[in-house]
């Protein structure tokens, strides 16, 4: 064996590398193969990756005690990634934000996590600060805090392990890459959870990222066109705008796998991309056969994903309502609303159990105990059916999350936005069915009697004070909203007001 199959295999194997260690033993397994080339930005290897890591981190260590927070509040790039690192490398704990955040988002981050830093861009590092050793934390200590919105109305942090982060893509260590020159081109948020998993799993690999800080349908097709990439990874969403965008006129022969997350991915669209890309490609004929689909099943409070489904070349399985296989270590249990087992073809609420579960969310342990039970079983909030041979078949959702665009945007943080203007005595926010970004939160709201303010006024008023994806996209003025016998609006009848 080789030096660096040793090396691949010490990763792959022994599971034990933290984000404080991560770039360092990138660094040494990939040396000069490139890591990430940018849209706008750098050609950087693995090498360089690492001795960046080790510069910011000692100057995040200069400014931070063992155990602070960190708030990464930069532009979306692959070095909000690798200030992540740098961070753990440092001893703290890296927070990063979605560049999509408003201030008042990002102030309360701030406060919640109680970060004693917060850094806006490299420029905000400490220069010529003297080298420091990395940090070394155990596998299961938190390693970062990821902020979503969350049911109390106010975004609340997932604390993610080291091996909820990193352990999971340490078998991607064993991909072939001395067989094989992939690119993938990646237009994620290195904030949002599916962004940063794939990104740390690409890592791993050894596949070199082409990275776009801003998703642009145009601009994806033009990478893939001209760079013959052979992977892309992005939502649901994000495919139907490429599909809007004449992908179908474009040449992407190149591409191997297409992969998915974050949403479902509806059938036809799953095989459309397919049969845009190509199995191999052979001398003198070119590229033949029809690229591969992978979707994976996941969200930010296990880390990224705990299922995933393959749908080969010409094969129309992996496609579908399942949610895949379990990878693993995880474990999937369906139950009732009295927490009870449902047996095959029954309906229920998916619990999910394994490495990824997030240890609690930050300061919160109402909202902790509510979402995991005293012997470390997530409830999804995912209603699903339980299907042969392990699998489950995604019905909807429990919990009233809209998914916008591979997003979760919690009602209850918009309504508490909405109920901020003083003309609003009471809002409440459904989703509705979007071709784009699958579903968008519209909101029906109650205003004074004497109040004059016009939906368009709201929508203005909630652009202000929140991350475009969470924005209703209309609003309707009701006098009354209907209600249950016990008061509690009915949201299933929210949506005829909208039609």
């Amino acid at each position: 064996m080789t030096l660096n199959q040793i090396r691949r295999l010490d990763l792959a194997l022994r599971r034990k590398a933290t984000l404080a260690d991560f770039a360092d033993r990138l660094g040494r397994m990939w040396g000069d193969r490139v890591l990430v080339d940018e849209l706008g930005g750098e050609r950087i290897t693995y090498a360089e990756g690492a001795d960046r890591v080790e510069r910011w981190s000692a100057s995040i260590a200069a400014t931070i005690e063992p155990g602070d927070r960190v708030v990464l509040a930069t532009p979306n790039s692959y070095a909000q990634l690798l200030l992540c690192l740098a961070v753990s490398r440092a001893g703290g704990l890296p927070v990063p934000v979605n560049p999509q955040m408003r201030e008042a988002e990002i102030s309360h981050v701030v406060a919640d996590s109680g970060a004693s830093v917060v850094i806006r861009s490299v420029a905000d590092l400490v220069a010529d600060a003297p080298p420091v050793a990395a940090a070394t934390p155990d596998v299961g200590e938190v390693a970062a805090l990821f902020y979503t919105s969350g049911t109390t109305g106010k975004p609340k942090g997932a604390a993610l392990t080291h091996r909820a982060l990193v352990g999971q893509s340490s078998v991607a260590a064993l991909w072939p890459v001395q067989l094989r020159d992939d690119e993938v081109v990646v237009a994620l948020p290195v904030a949002h959870i599916m962004g940063f998993a794939a990104l740390i799993g690409l890592a791993t690999a050894g596949i070199r990222v082409r990275f776009l800080p801003r998703f642009r349908p145009n601009d994806v097709l033009d990478a893939i066109e001209t760079r013959r990439a052979s992977g892309f990874i992005g939502v649901p969403a994000m495919y139907r705008m490429l599909l809007e965008a004449d992908a179908a006129d474009r040449d992407l022969r190149s591409i191997r796998i297409w992969m998915s997350g974050a949403d479902v991915m509806p059938t036809e669209l799953a095989r459309t991309f397919k049969s845009f890309g190509a199995s191999a490609r052979l001398p003198l004929v070119g590229d033949v056969g029809e690229a591969a689909f992978i979707e994976g099943y996941g969200m930010v409070e296990v880390g990224g994903g705990v299922a995933a489904k393959v749908s080969p070349p010409f094969v129309s399985l992996g496609v579908g309502e399942s949610v895949g296989f379990r990878l693993p270590g995880y474990r999937f249990r369906v139950v009732d609303d009295d927490d009870r087992e449902v047996t095959m073809g029954g309906l229920g609420e998916l619990w999910v159990q394994g490495p990824g579960v997030l240890k609690g969310y930050w300061n919160a342990p109402d909202a902790t105990a509510d979402a995991v039970t005293s012997d470390g079983w997530l409830r999804t909030g995912d209603l699903v059916r339980v299907g042969p041979l392990g699998t489950v078949m995604f019905c909807g959702r429990r919990k009233q999350t809209v998914k916008s665009g591979g997003y979760s945007v919690y009602p209850l943080e918009v309504e508490a936005t909405l109920e901020e203007h003083p003309d609003v005595l009471e809002a409440s926010v459904v989703g509705l069915p979007d071709d784009k970004l699958g579903e968008v939160p519209v909101a029906a709201v109650r205003v004074g009697h004497h109040a004059t303010v016009e939906p368009e006024e709201l929508v203005a008023w909630a652009a202000e004070r929140m991350a475009a994806y969470k924005v209703p996209r209309r609003v309707v003025i009701v006098d009354e909203l209907p209600r249950t016998g016990t008061e509690k609006v009915q949201k299933d009848r929210l949506v005829d007001l909208f039609v």
